[in-house]
């Protein structure tokens, strides 16, 4: 892909966009990384800390470190997230907390797969801990919803990419086991599935659109299966954050292509089909950071790897973002 190095009129509208958003934020940064307490919440931030520090370098023998990158490399701005789901018989749930340079956002979806029923929210304060995801833990206390989960472990992949001008780091760990409490009004859970999670960290291209997928399953011999699979972010020809799990043991598959809506091809890898059972939007218009949000819960049905699964649970997501 080559080093990302653009024209000198890029150059320059790159510095435009860079010079209007600390224009914009620069001056409420402080405040947005300071609770009620005034304690600063960005060094105690938990994406200072993902689970995991980076261990792997580009082929630029430049490290992402998420705990020290400046705000903008490059006229790119920082972003920073982390995201787990739970896919379980009886529901599916996942939350996430994610940083636009000092913009901060949490959110989290609960669906009863028996009933249908589907609960979320977004939380925007700053310093927020709606959602706290320390370590293996993950801990929800929102409105109408609590949660406490234990990740537990699986053989993880990590890649940094270009992207744009620099680089994007993330780690991915599909298919380990995930347990504890889940709580609605009139409603509890012991619950006990399999799950993913995403560690991610960089200064992403400004405009940056992706389809992803990720789930776990059943072969039809009986091995579990997982997976991890991107259109538009992270994903080169080779090194990339695709993957397939089979009995615990990940290998990268071919670049994919989503055919929309509900479709996933891996060329002679096999194919992905998907049947929704809830769907999450949300869309944010900061004027010069703006995003559109899709996510989807369901089932899938195909063959990956050359294996084909007898069942499968997961989620869909689209995202468009100018950031």
């Amino acid at each position: 892909m080559g080093s990302g190095y653009r024209e000198d009129g890029e150059d320059d509208r790159a510095g435009e966009v860079e010079r209007q958003i600390e224009a914009r934020v620069g001056a409420h940064a402080i405040e947005l990384d300071r609770g009620e307490s005034g304690e600063d919440q960005e060094g105690a931030d938990d994406l200072d800390q993902l689970v995991h520090p980076p261990s792997l370098f580009s082929k630029y023998l430049r490290p992402v470190d998420p705990a020290s990158l400046p705000l903008f490399d490059h006229g790119q701005l920082r972003k920073r997230w982390r995201y787990v789901g739970l896919f379980a018989d009886e529901l599916m749930l996942c939350a996430a907390r994610a940083e636009v340079g000092p913009l901060t956002q949490s959110f989290w979806v609960l669906l009863d797969r028996e009933s249908g029923q589907q609960w979320n929210h977004t939380a925007l304060l700053p310093g927020s801990r709606e959602v706290t995801l320390d370590g293996p833990r993950l801990e929800i206390d929102g409105p109408g919803l609590r949660a406490s989960l234990r990740l537990g472990e699986c053989e993880a992949i990590e890649t940094t990419c270009p992207s744009g001008r620099s680089l994007a780091w993330t780690r991915k760990r599909v298919g380990m086991p995930v347990e504890g409490t889940i709580e609605v009004p009139g409603r509890r859970w012991e619950v006990a599935g399999r799950g993913v999670d995403d560690e991610s960290a960089g200064h992403h291209q400004r405009e940056t659109s992706w389809r992803w997928s990720a789930g776990v399953g059943t072969a039809a011999d009986g091995r579990p299966v997982a997976w991890n699979l991107v259109e538009g972010i992270n994903d080169p020809p080779s090194g990339s954050e695709r993957a397939i799990w089979i009995d615990g043991s990940p290998a990268e598959p071919p670049p994919s292509h989503f055919d929309k809506p509900d479709g996933i091809a891996l060329s002679d890898s096999g194919s992905l089909h998907f049947s929704g059972e809830s769907e999450h939007t949300h869309d944010d218009n900061y004027l010069l950071i703006r995003s559109r949000y899709r996510h989807r819960f369901g089932t899938f049905s195909g063959t990956l790897g050359g294996v084909e699964l007898a069942n499968g649970l997961g989620v869909m997501e689209e995202h468009d973002a100018r950031w």
